[in-house]
């Protein structure tokens, strides 16, 4: 018998309001997009100013009856571990069941300006631990990097199944921890396959060492995308996403060294005088600029960097694009990039050639 047939539903998500936000009422319309559009999951990046995601996600759950809905990510250091814990049970008990958490560590300046630690590769293994804990009703006593607490527990728990638990990761190490304590891992965006293959292997192997089913263990791939746009579009969409990536210090290195990607780029690119005035000034690229005036940094990208990392082109092109990305060893897809209903014709393309 032939591999059965994957459908958008299966195994493809979309990333809903990426950058900046300026009407959080667009979060239920475009999950309602989703859904219609028979995606599978929806995701929400966990952004304080208007995109808060237990708000926004409690939002979408109502707004929708089936997607699965999803942080990717937030971070295990802003909420206190009973009030994360609480967060996904209740967004798990509004959904119907249908809640996973991503965790992430993002980049470490961050975290130093806002004064609170910066993530650790114990903080990620011992987050998945505490809370699988709470959600079984067990009383935890903890001192670590997470804080120190003690008989800390959830006194009315959900009773269905516990969320999902996915890791944002790039680097070997946190792919390893993904492998050891998480149902999976959420691929940065930019990764080539061959990255993505090797990511897979690292997070497989590790679940193996642990005793776990390495199948049991998902791989979501997030995929910047840009489906029949415009030059100008696809410059905003794709490469200013990219700069926003590349530029943080400690994240673009470990993109470029996972691809294999000349380093030196990279410090061309940091060299750009809109980016070294920035961070002269301690700025973060999504809030200091618009895509569109970051795509014009992207000029000094190689062309082969938004080829190899992302999926541009016709419909038909990108589709084909998603399906190498599934047969290098992902799972599933998330499209990251456009609101929905840009992405019906690549939904449909997608479908036309599983």
């Amino acid at each position: 018998m032939g591999a059965a047939k994957r459908t958008a539903g299966d195994v493809l998500g979309t990333y809903l309001l990426p950058g900046r936000v300026f009407d959080p009422l667009d979060g239920p319309k475009h999950a309602r997009d989703a859904e219609r559009l028979g995606l599978g999951a929806v995701w929400l990046s966990d952004r304080w100013e208007q995109k808060e995601a237990g708000v926004m996600l409690g939002a979408m759950a109502q707004a929708t009856t089936s997607i699965r809905i999803g942080t990717g990510i937030t971070h295990p250091q802003t909420r206190h571990p009973l009030v994360l814990a609480g967060m996904a049970t209740t967004l798990q008990a509004l959904s119907g069941g249908r809640f996973t958490l991503g965790i992430g560590r993002s980049a470490a300046q961050v975290w130093k300006g806002m004064g609170v630690p910066v993530p650790t590769t114990q903080m990620l293994r011992d987050v998945a631990d505490v809370l699988r804990r709470l959600w079984a009703g067990e009383q935890v006593t903890y001192d670590g990097p997470l804080g120190n607490f003690s008989k800390l527990r959830v006194s009315f728990r959900y009773e269905g199944a516990p969320p999902g638990l996915m890791l944002a990761a790039i680097g070997p190490r946190s792919l390893a921890v993904a492998g050891e304590a998480y149902d999976g891992v959420i691929l940065h965006p930019f990764l080539t396959t061959d990255a993505v293959a090797r990511s897979a292997a690292v997070v497989r192997e590790s679940a193996e060492r642990a005793g776990r089913d390495p199948a049991s263990v998902r791989v979501i791939m997030t995929i910047a995308v840009a489906p029949s746009l415009s030059p100008e579009m696809t410059a905003a969409v794709v490469g200013g996403r990219a700069i926003t990536y590349l530029q943080a210090p400690g994240f673009g290195e470990l993109i470029v060294r996972a691809n294999g990607w000349d380093e030196a780029v990279l410090a061309e690119v940091r060299s750009h005088p809109a980016l070294r005035a920035m961070h002269e000034a301690g700025g973060l690229a999504d809030q200091a600029f618009t895509l569109q005036q970051l795509g014009e940094v992207a000029r000094v990208l190689p062309d082969s960097w938004i080829a190899d990392g992302a999926a541009v082109g016709s419909e038909r092109e990108c589709a084909r694009r998603l399906h190498d990305y599934l047969e290098a060893g992902a799972d599933e897809v998330i499209l990251h990039g456009n609101a929905p209903d840009v992405m019906a014709g690549l939904i449909e393309e997608f479908s036309a050639q599983a």
